[in-house]
């Protein structure tokens, strides 16, 4: 079969301790006009006066909107709208986790087309280039710096959905691993869990029909040659940084290896996708209001559990790459040690172990099945076929914290 691969990724990418110092150089190319998104937490500390000061010796003029908020509610995406009114900015600066790096990417886009945020909901919807954006993250965790998709709350839908464009990948990247020092154990677990989960998922997406209109049609393609590559890079990297960094926050090398593995992770799902884990924290994550990362690998054993018949290479191809195989060991019993492994990964940095942890209610077990299903661009990209009685079974089995039940699925 013919290789088939896709990159979409910013035009610049900076990665390495200290590096975020350069951001005052690096605007000063693009324009004098920033809009600065970030969150109340990161704008009160030391570091955002710094950028700040480098932005306005660089010749910018600045306008900060620090009231981003987690999931980015719609309702957050308009106090920016309304507070930037009139600035006319040049450029979006997002500094912080995935939503204020939504947030920016969102804010660029309606100022340049303006319109309502769910007129762009789905693949391809926006029309033109936004205003540039420069995304600083904070967390390592959602890759949002280097992805053609940002994430919204809608609260008239109960749930998040995704607008997905090229033109929403940011112009540049500053990826600077001093920054997520002050993360906490559990933020650093569910930011992991959650680029994990980005990387397996992309690792084993469905592979499509290869066509000349395949990346013409689709944001997302499906599992290909450089995404595989990128997202091996993000298991590795995490799967030896993990650890580590959740013991202590000040290890710089596993704070990089962290980083890295989520700025990978961005690269691999921007071109391949994500998958059933991602359609259904989805409903989870707006029903609980729990941390998109905790509701993410919380899943992720019991959707590996489900998609292993269909996953065994890939899987084992992962034991190998992060050590777990031996001379003598089949694929199969490989891809059953990687379930295991990941699974007692994640227990050993604190996250939930079911549904039924993260607070869903009993009763909700098949509204979230059935919601998970609506989201289509997530279910198609799944390598194990999809439908409403396999969600409900996977759901079933994780508010029950039992991967056994999935063995006989």
């Amino acid at each position: 079969m013919t290789a088939f691969g896709l990159m979409r990724l910013p035009a610049s990418v900076v990665f390495g301790a200290g590096q975020r110092h350069c951001l005052g150089t690096l605007a000063a190319r693009i324009g004098t006009r920033a809009l600065v998104c970030t969150d109340q937490r990161f704008a009160a500390g030391e570091t955002s006066r710094v950028l700040l000061a480098d932005l306005r010796r660089a010749g910018h003029e600045v306008h900060v909107f620090d009231r981003a908020q987690p999931d980015l509610p719609v309702e957050s995406l308009l106090d920016c709208l309304s507070d930037v009114s009139g600035f006319a900015p040049q450029l979006v600066i997002g500094i912080g986790g995935g939503s204020c790096l939504d947030l920016a990417k969102a804010v660029a886009l309606l100022l340049t087309c303006g319109g309502r945020i769910d007129d762009y909901y789905g693949e391809f919807k926006v029309p033109r280039p936004v205003l540039p954006v420069i995304a600083i993250p904070t967390t390592a965790g959602t890759g949002s710096e280097v992805t053609p998709v940002a994430v919204v709350g809608d609260s008239a839908r109960n749930t998040k959905v995704g607008i997905s464009s090229p033109f929403l990948i940011p112009v540049a990247a500053i990826c600077d691993p001093e920054l997520t020092i002050s993360c906490p154990p559990a933020l650093t677990a569910y930011s992991a869990g959650d680029a994990l989960t980005h990387s397996i998922e992309a690792f084993t997406a469905g592979a499509r029909a290869v066509t000349p209109e395949l990346a013409q049609q689709h944001v997302f393609v499906g599992k290909n040659v450089l995404s595989d590559h990128f997202a091996l890079l993000a298991i590795t990297s995490i799967w030896r940084g993990l650890p580590a960094a959740y013991r202590n926050g000040s290890d710089l090398q596993a704070r990089s290896d962290l980083m890295l593995g989520a700025l990978a992770a961005g690269c691999a799902f921007g071109s391949a996708g994500t998958a059933a884990a991602h359609a259904i924290q989805y409903p989870v994550g707006n029903l609980t209001h729990t941390a998109h990362g905790a509701g993410v690998a919380s899943l992720l054993p019991y959707v590996m559990e489900y998609n292993r018949p269909a996953s065994i290479h890939s899987f084992a191809q992962i034991a190998r790459a992060v050590g777990l195989d031996e001379p003598t060991s089949s694929d199969d019993v490989l891809s059953r040690h990687l379930v295991d492994e990941v699974a007692r990964l994640l227990d050993s940095v604190g996250i939930p172990r079911s549904l039924k942890e993260l607070g869903l209610p009993a009763d909700k077990q098949d509204w979230t099945a059935e919601s998970a299903l609506a989201i289509t661009r997530l279910v198609k990209n799944n390598p194990r076929p999809l439908d409403l009685q396999a969600l409900r079974q996977i759901t079933q089995a994780a508010f029950s914290g039992d991967r056994s039940l999935l063995q006989r699925a």
